[in-house]
């Protein structure tokens, strides 16, 4: 029996790693396919039940030195807490190294002659060894039976190399007098190795994050049960046993559980969490309606036609869970880079003893080049250059109001060349206001409008109620007052009957004039919606209510522009709506009338033609499209679902905000590449110089306490050159 399951991954510390998972989980027997996602720490994998259980695939991970979680509570709660746990250790081993490593190489520095020196800082470097290098070397030879190599195998060596020559050194000092060699210590080098490369775990480890929560709180969104409606009257029962069919009782403020068609009943539906506008609904007999949205105050009976897997709230959940679980755009430099600078090194250090000691006929020249060679490549310089770059690049960001969450998004960002927004709470403002009023009555008729609309549930009726209250006008309540459904509101006062609603509903009469005609023509070319509120024989007020757009939107898409991106907006508004925000805001590419997975469909569509895209929402209705695209970000008053699946957050509402968070990452990624390429630059001239290239012309041979001061350098000026961030405008 085939199944698919999605398994955290414990104990990753680069994409190597992620690869070694995937290549020891193919090779198993009974394993059909299998994927890694080292940005969100997963293991998806195909097997036959028959052949392989999880107990079998946990061992077999665990043979080349990585874990898997196979706990079977959905929440994750044990995931998390191992997770935690490892994260506290790691932090432990870093200050830890810290403190004592230091003192190595205060001791090395100015006691290195005294005898007394070398015992303590035997005793420190074996401390950091065992407690806070353990893991490096226990990976490192469960790698190596596997015929795998990462990291950890290249810091192993480097560290043994300068302990173990050191160690002899001290031992047996006169092997290297009788031969006219000065023996040195290099106990810093192994020390000060473990603990700038365990910061760099550390701080990989604080980029991290977890998105399991926001397939949770979508699955939220569905009712756990509904109320059945048959022939022996209504039973409250599991949503997982509704069919296709069923008629279902729905009551005011209830959630709908599955998707389908009213068939009697009426009332408003918040609808909000799907199309993302802000306005409820009408429902009313043959209207389809979705699992997960909210029932106003009205009661409907529905009839299911989609139910569990097919509900379009469950693909949007299953949409979310491929895209976040599929491979990473961009696999990390550094990590590309050490599968092969690791053998490379390795193959190096060994070919320079076998010259030396063969060609050369020099066993001291042979050993002191083989081990300059692995001190003075360690990767402290490549692991440092990206973490560094990013927890500095993270910080300036949370200056500025940008909370990044995940350190891939700064690589893709800086590639974005197209940037798609949704309008409702993220153009606009998210909710409805009075934008304008054209008043033929008096105040008496605005206090008894403000009574009106206080009594109706409406949310534009709210906007109106809001913005008379805003004029210090006090509310005068109708003597009666009923809601047309999908019309509006009719009231009675003192013997007359008052209207609040549509065109063909309220206005009952011709429009007195020409600026009552311009006043409604101005605001439905404007995307606005115009409220009439009169009697029989007159028209009492137009009141124009629309989603006002941000401050801050038409400079943001015009920064973007100038940027040289380009610009799309799509919405679930109509298409005069939406052609109005596009006109205001400079925008040229516009989708309207868009369900969720229309979202999804055009994001690919820019993908498939070479795009770059970075998607910008802010609700639920957005969170299959942010997990579709390059780059997912999420307005900071959005909902808690759209801002977990987004790897970036607009912690205010501010759109302006976008660009500086584009400019950022090109200014973070441009660092990091310098990082790399001085790393590289770095490598590329001492390895060789490290290797005794420089003797058969000058004599000369780089001892491996320079090695091990080169490679100090290298580590210090890539953090130097990351904490530049600090003072880059934006």
């Amino acid at each position: 029996m085939t199944q698919k399951r999605e398994l955290p991954v414990l104990e990753m510390s680069c994409a190597v790693c992620a690869g070694n998972v995937e290549k020891k989980v193919r090779t198993i027997p009974g394993v059909k396919s299998a994927n890694v996602n080292f940005a969100s720490s997963t293991l998806s994998v195909e097997y036959d039940a028959d052949k392989v259980t999880l107990p079998h695939l946990r061992q077999e991970v665990q043979s080349i030195g990585y874990d898997l979680v196979i706990d079977e509570d959905p929440a994750g709660d044990i995931t998390e807490a191992i997770e935690h746990k490892q994260y506290m250790a790691l932090r432990r081993r870093v200050i830890t190294a810290w403190v004592l490593s230091v003192p190595v190489m205060v001791l090395s520095m100015a006691f290195m002659h005294h005898m007394w020196s070398w015992w303590l800082q035997l005793g420190l470097t074996m401390c950091v060894i065992l407690f806070c290098g353990r893991p490096f070397f226990t990976h490192a030879l469960k790698q190596i039976r596997e015929g795998a190599a990462g990291m950890d195998t290249l810091v192993s060596l480097s560290v043994s190399i300068a302990f173990v020559y050191s160690l002899f050194n001290m031992l047996f000092p006169h092997f290297w007098l009788d031969r006219g060699v000065t023996p040195h210590l290099y106990y810093e080098a192994a020390v000060m190795v473990i603990a700038f490369v365990s910061l760099g775990k550390l701080l990989e480890e604080r980029a991290k994050r977890s998105t399991g929560s926001a397939i949770k709180s979508l699955m939220g969104l569905q009712p756990l049960t509904a109320r059945l409606v048959d022939a022996d009257g209504e039973r409250e029962v599991a949503v997982s046993s509704l069919s296709v069919g069923d008629r279902i009782s729905v009551r005011p403020g209830e959630k709908i559980a599955v998707d389908g068609v009213v068939v009697s009943g009426s009332s408003f539906v918040d609808e909000s969490m799907i199309s993302g506008e802000p306005l409820p609904v009408d429902k009313s007999s043959g209207d389809k309606v979705l699992s997960g949205t909210i029932n106003g105050r009205g009661a409907f009976i529905m009839e299911a036609c989609a139910v569990g897997g097919d509900t379009l709230l469950a693909r949007i959940v299953e949409t979310v869970r491929q895209a976040q679980g599929s491979k990473a755009p961009v696999q990390r430099i550094v990590d590309r880079v050490s599968a092969i600078f690791v053998p490379t090194v390795v193959a190096i250090s060994v070919a320079t003893f076998l010259l030396w000691l063969f060609v050369g006929g020099d066993l001291s020249l042979a050993v002191t080049t083989a081990a300059t060679v692995l001190v003075i490549a360690c990767p402290c310089a490549l692991g440092l250059a990206t973490p560094t770059a990013l927890m500095v690049g993270m910080g300036r960001g949370a200056q500025n109001h940008i909370l990044i969450k995940d350190a891939f998004a700064l690589e893709n960002l800086c590639r974005t060349d197209c940037v798609v927004l949704d309008k409702t709470g993220t153009i606009t403002q998210g909710h409805p206001v009075v934008t304008d009023m054209l008043w033929y009555g008096d105040n008496d008729d605005k206090a008894l409008l403000r009574g009106i609309e206080a009594l109706s549930e409406h949310p534009l009726a709210q906007a109106i109620a809001d913005k008379i209250a805003s004029l210090d006008i006090e509310a005068t309540a109708p003597d009666s007052f009923e809601s047309i459904t999908g019309r509006g509101v009719e009231a009675s006062f003192r013997g007359r009957r008052y209207r609040v609603g549509n065109a063909s509903f309220a206005a009952r009469t011709p429009l007195p004039d020409d600026k009552a005609s311009l006043f409604v023509t101005h605001w439905q070319e404007s995307g606005g919606s115009v409220i009439y509120y009169g009697t029989d024989d007159r028209l009492i007020a137009l009141i124009a209510v629309s989603d006002p757009l941000k401050a801050s939107s038409a400079e943001a898409v015009d920064s973007l522009q100038r940027q040289g991106v380009q610009v799309h907006m799509l919405t679930g508004d109509s298409p005069s709506a939406a052609r109005a925000v596009a006109a205001l805001t400079g925008i040229e590419h516009v989708g309207a009338g868009m369900l969720p997975q229309d979202k999804d469909d055009y994001i690919s569509d820019l993908q498939t033609k070479g795009h770059k895209v970075a998607m910008v929402g802010d609700g639920i209705n957005d969170s299959q499209a942010l997990a579709r695209a390059d780059v997912s970000i999420a307005m900071g008053q959005g909902t808690d679902v759209a801002m977990d699946v987004a790897m970036i957050t607009l912690m205010t509402s501010d759109l302006s905000k976008l660009p500086v968070a584009i400019r950022l990452s090109r200014k973070c990624v441009g660092v990091i590449r310098q990082n790399l390429f001085w790393a590289f630059i770095y490598n590329i001239i001492a390895i060789p110089v490290a290797a005794g290239a420089l003797y058969p012309s000058f004599g000369l041979v780089l001892n491996p306490m320079w090695a091990g001061a080169a490679m100090m350098f290298s580590s210090v000026s890539v953090v130097l050159n990351s904490l530049r961030l600090k003072r880059v405008r934006l």
